[in-house]
């Protein structure tokens, strides 16, 4: 599956990079502010940003260290992400690689901060490329990932599940935060803090971001207006005149290092 799901990840976000870079869901936020405060970067850190998508957490840790690689799968996501980072960013510090996230081209230890925001549940692989994350983490470096929370309860899990597929064919799974943990926790990592964001949605923006025609936002519309209130009360779901206006989500921040000493 995965050398075909890539490509399909690619093709999907080759036709959408416009709507991701022009999103300004993704270029603020106090998950962004939370992870600066727990990452600490100082003027000697280097940082790897994984799946960038449109560059916008790349940029915002720009000028609080000495060197950002922002990485993504899709060649498209990366051009529209440097002339997004160009145009705003009035900074000099960032370079762009092409890169799996599974399979990271840099060397180990080449990195001592990491973030990766909003990407993972696109991945077929999430533990390997969490061992990819500590291979090119420095001793003592310092890892931030966030992504969607999935929720405990099954119900209300499996109609996210559900959504999410329906609305982008390339998103896979989230996970519950004690997966993220085990997944750090087996990949070598230390982990040291998580906490969760609320994140409200415009539906019909979040929909046709992901390039849905009329017909398939109106298919999701209706699987949402559908669903039992507890699924409503969850997500906070705001309606009007049967149409779905908003809804809530949860954003899990996992705060992570590579220890120092680390067993043989």
């Amino acid at each position: 599956m995965s050398r075909d799901f890539k490509e399909r990840v690619r093709e999907q976000f080759s036709k959408t990079a416009d709507g991701y870079v022009h999103n300004q869901g993704f270029a603020r936020g106090d998950d962004l502010a939370e992870a600066v405060r727990l990452l600490k970067p100082t003027p000697e850190d280097t940082l790897l940003d994984v799946a960038c998508g449109g560059g916008h957490t790349a940029l915002y840790f720009a000028s609080l260290v000495r060197s950002v690689v922002a990485s993504d799968l899709t060649m498209q996501m990366l051009k529209r992400a440097q002339e997004y980072i160009s145009e705003e960013g009035k900074v000099e510090n960032v370079t762009f690689r092409e890169a799996d996230a599974e399979d990271l081209p840099f060397p180990a230890g080449a990195f001592t901060l990491l973030t990766c925001r909003i990407a993972p549940h696109h991945f077929p692989d999430v533990p390997r490329a969490m061992r990819e994350f500590h291979r090119v983490l420095r001793r003592g470096g310092r890892m931030v990932v966030i992504d969607t929370l999935l929720p405990d309860d099954p119900e209300i899990a499996e109609f996210y599940q559900t959504l999410e597929k329906m609305r982008d064919p390339t998103h896979l799974r989230a996970y519950t935060e004690a997966e993220w943990i085990a997944m750090a926790t087996d990949a070598g990592f230390t982990v040291q803090k998580t906490k969760t964001f609320p994140k409200t949605h415009d539906f019909q923006e979040w929909a046709k971001r992901a390039g849905l025609n009329r017909e398939g936002v109106q298919r999701l519309n209706r699987f949402v207006m559908q669903a039992p209130p507890k699924i409503h009360d969850y997500f906070q779901i705001e309606t009007f005149a049967g149409e779905v206006e908003s809804y809530t989500d949860q954003k899990l921040l996992l705060f992570a290092t590579r220890p120092e000493k680390e067993k043989k």
